[in-house]
């Protein structure tokens, strides 16, 4: 059984507000009392883009100090800037190549991908990010599940916004999943509303976002809720492939 936790949407944005909001629901995973396999940070980790928010992120969440209590697993959203991202955020060469890393556990695999266009904010998994999937793929044994998280979601979700610029050319990922069984399920943030859905006969978790949570249509006509509590999710992946999801506040 893989156990995963799930943020998104950090927004970084060297404000005391956006801080005090990511270092909240930081801590409350810091201190969980039971096992977590990894943590998954689904994109839009910075608001700006700027070296200086990913060395924020980098500190807040222990990837540089090593004291996170369990591996911090990342890839880009629409407000990332993949230069930067590689530079101070992961300690690695910039360069503008899409931010793929994969991550095999005992029994499982959680891909990264990076949906990201630069200079827009429509999502896409490019020719070389679906090349790299499939030959990650390839490397694990037919019987291990994979997850596959990014940051926009390939679905609609009933509001305007996050529905202007979901992740393109959905056929495309439902054909992979169609020949790929092994693909477990979905992990993207991006919409800043907890959402549960399906894609391609498989389940879809879509994360809280932690700077602010979206206003559906029918709850009213402002967009960003920023009282609302943080948010963040809980992924079960059981041994029979089966992924569940469980979302939390932090008051």
């Amino acid at each position: 059984m893989l156990v995963l936790a799930h943020i998104s949407d950090l927004h970084l944005d060297g404000t005391a507000r956006s801080t005090a909001r990511a270092e909240r629901v930081r801590d409350r995973l810091w201190e969980l009392p039971g096992h977590v396999d990894a943590l998954l940070v689904t994109g839009d980790i910075a608001d700006h883009g700027t070296e200086a928010e990913y060395e924020e992120a980098a500190h807040l969440l222990g990837l540089r100090t090593g004291d996170a209590p369990f591996p911090v697993l990342t890839c880009p959203g629409n407000h990332d800037s993949r230069a930067p991202y590689r530079k101070a955020l992961l300690g690695l060469p910039a360069g503008g190549a899409p931010v793929n890393s994969a991550h095999v556990f005992d029994d499982a695999a959680v891909l990264m991908c990076d949906s990201s266009v630069p200079g827009s904010d429509e999502g896409a998994l490019d020719d070389e990010t679906y090349d790299w999937i499939d030959s990650t793929l390839d490397e694990l044994d037919e019987g291990v599940p994979a997850l596959l998280a990014f940051h926009h979601p390939p679905v609609a979700l009933h509001h305007p916004l996050p529905d202007a610029c979901r992740l393109g050319d959905p056929d495309r990922l439902a054909a992979l999943m169609e020949r790929r069984p092994q693909i477990a399920g979905l992990i993207t943030g991006h919409a800043h509303t907890p959402a549960a859905t399906t894609f391609a006969g498989r389940p879809l978790a879509v994360g809280p976002g932690v700077t602010w949570t979206l206003r559906l249509p029918w709850e009213g006509t402002e967009v960003a809720d920023r009282d609302a509590p943080v948010g963040l999710a809980f992924h079960v992946l059981a041994d029979s492939g089966r992924l569940t999801s469980h979302f939390r506040v932090v008051a």
